[in-house]
């Protein structure tokens, strides 16, 4: 039970006995720094329930503690505010009890809840990863991690695209400019190398385009009539009747693609417990369309077609069947949805990570859902987050105007190379070390800048900003990690030997970094609960600004006191570990020299 719990109930006892009064809910703040205390209890909302000078109300309320709580050593009451100081002992005996724990924050996971699925990545395969999908793919990565850190358990899992027009386009191309080259004979990453006649398509296909306009087409009849679209329409319709050859080049180049993948994944740190295919899952929803027909939940037009009318519930008439019989992109996330329950009976509820150009998408798919009378609905989370933009503005895969996420990977290991040997600190390093360790700052820089943004909001992405070695970045809470790896190197005794804590005296940094300390399993409770990966990115952010205060402000391998030196060392080392537990949620890895 933490400070704040252990206070709550004692003054609710306090008002129970002193005024007779139950209260449900006790609010605290933190004390502000003009005034002695380590937590403030808020007096106002008590007077819904008590009648009473709040000052009055504080001072009894405030005597009561210092008189039954061994935790509280003294109190001041400003307004109607009580401040409570905390003893010594109690932050001593708080921090006895995590400096071993090498897993401090982190809950074991709990059997009797149900599981959660964490959907994220889900790429098209006709291009490479971008910075787009970094975003996404840190973000539901690090949200799983989270949830996993709180006590669920977790599969992580995408649905890839590869069927559709999209893919069309890029096949079509390599037939016609192809000239049979693969990824081994280009040197080329098979994502990439699909990728290009992806944009090659399109460029084939504008010019075509203004050739039908020169000679006398509108241009949106033009656009549907350019022969290379009506081509790349016919062998969409040629892989849904299964032809052979059509189906075996798709193989083959998606084959290209997922090695692709593969390696950016590996490159970014993220992985899959479960993978989905949308040419397995395309047709799947169709018999839930026909159940829902039976139960009223959808209706069927004159024309044939199929739609649920949620007007009720605020939105609109959505469509779930065509009139010929194909499904929507919505019959497929419905069936896609059931079927990872079925392939997961322990699975109780889901996480989308999708653009927020698709919320209204996912508002209709869980309404949908529990319409057709599915309880696991209520479960499902839509991770919305905001688009990255550049300096020089937004991304255009088709017009081959994105920045390529193997390429930025590299692009960042290569600045924090520059700015390491600007800095000068690597005497004695190897050259594998040295490049291990500008990936490690480069990737951190990366996943930092991204991840301490709230989800919801959008970001401009600077990659010279972000490996700042100063300010709130991933490099400044990596070196704060490193300096602490230092500081546990020249210490010249076990770092297992206790130090008599007894009668200790705290100095306030020592006290306000264990009061940071123990706000990390909370932290990391509020994160999985918001699937907020900012909330872990700020708090360690916190922790390193109070330990390079109490760096400052307190000698540590140079106190004379003994017991004071192994304490503070051990405190310094519980301090690494929590920030190394924080940045592993993260998926951000900590050098141990920089």
């Amino acid at each position: 039970m933490n400070l704040q719990n252990t206070l709550s109930n004692h003054i609710k006892q306090a008002v129970l006995t002193t005024y007779e009064v139950t209260l449900e809910s006790i609010e605290f703040q933190a004390t502000r720094k003009e005034f002695a205390g380590d937590i403030t209890a808020v007096i106002f909302p008590m007077l819904r329930h008590i009648k009473g000078n709040p000052v009055q109300i504080g001072e009894t309320i405030g005597n009561y503690l210092v008189k039954n709580v061994d935790e509280v050593k003294d109190f001041n009451v400003v307004k109607g505010f009580l401040n409570i100081e905390i003893s010594d002992v109690y932050y001593l005996n708080f921090f006895a009890s995590i400096k071993e724990n090498d897993a401090y924050g982190f809950v074991s996971q709990k059997t009797e809840d149900k599981a959660v699925m964490v959907e994220y990545s889900s790429p098209n395969t006709n291009k490479p990863l971008h910075l787009g999908h970094i975003r996404n793919n840190l973000l539901g990565y690090s949200v799983a991690e989270i949830l996993k850190a709180s006590g669920k358990k977790v599969y992580k899992t995408q649905i890839i695209n590869d069927r559709g027009i999209h893919i069309c386009k890029s096949m079509l191309a390599w037939m016609r400019f192809g000239n049979n080259e693969t990824p081994e004979s280009t040197g080329l990453k098979g994502d990439k190398l699909v990728g290009n006649y992806y944009v090659k398509f399109d460029q084939e296909y504008k010019k075509e385009i203004q050739d039908l306009i020169s000679r006398g087409s509108s241009e949106d009849d033009a656009k549907k009539n350019a022969p290379i679209l009506l081509e790349a329409q016919n062998m969409l319709r040629k892989w849904e009747a299964d032809d052979t050859d059509t189906v075996a080049l798709w193989k083959t180049m998606n084959g290209w693609v997922y090695n692709g993948f593969d390696i950016t994944y590996k490159n970014l740190g993220v992985d899959f417990d479960t993978l989905y295919y949308e040419s397995d899952t395309y047709l799947l929803g169709k018999e839930f369309v026909s159940e829902g027909l039976k139960s009223g939940v959808f209706f069927k037009e004159k024309d044939g077609s199929v739609w649920c009318d949620l007007t009720d519930e605020g939105l609109d008439k959505k469509i779930v069947l065509r009139s010929d019989g194909t499904a929507v992109y919505m019959t497929q996330d419905i069936g896609t949805a059931i079927q990872r329950i079925k392939d997961h009976p322990n699975v109780g509820g889901m996480v989308y990570t999708v653009g927020n150009e698709q919320d209204y998408h996912f508002k209709v798919l869980f309404l949908i859902l529990k319409k057709l009378g599915f309880d696991w609905a209520k479960n499902l989370y839509h991770l919305s987050y905001g688009m990255v933009d550049l300096p020089s503005g937004k991304m255009k895969s088709r017009e081959g105007t994105v920045v390529d996420a193997d390429d930025l990977i590299i692009e960042m290991a290569t600045t924090a190379e520059d700015i390491s040997k600007e800095l000068g600190k690597l005497d004695g390093y190897t050259e594998e070390e040295k490049k291990k360790l500008y990936k490690i700052i480069g990737l951190g820089a990366l996943k930092y800048y991204i991840l301490k943004v709230d989800p919801k909001k959008r970001i401009l992405f600077d990659p010279k900003e972000s490996i700042d070695f100063q300010g709130n970045t991933g490099p400044f809470i990596q070196y704060t990690y490193a300096r602490i790896q230092s500081i546990l190197r020249k210490a010249n005794f076990n770092l297992a030997e206790t130090s008599d804590i007894n009668g200790l005296e705290l100095h306030d940094k020592e006290k306000a970094l264990i009061k940071q300390l123990e706000l990390f399993p909370e932290a990391i409770q509020h994160a999985a609960e918001q699937h907020s990966p900012a909330l872990i990115a700020n708090y360690t952010y916190d922790l390193v600004k109070e330990f390079n205060s109490f760096y400052q402000n307190v000698p540590i391998l140079g106190t004379n006191n003994d017991n004071e030196k192994v304490f503070r060392v051990q405190l310094s080392k519980t301090v690494a570990s929590t920030i190394k537990n924080a940045f592993r949620v993260l998926g951000i890895d900590v050098p141990e020299r920089m």
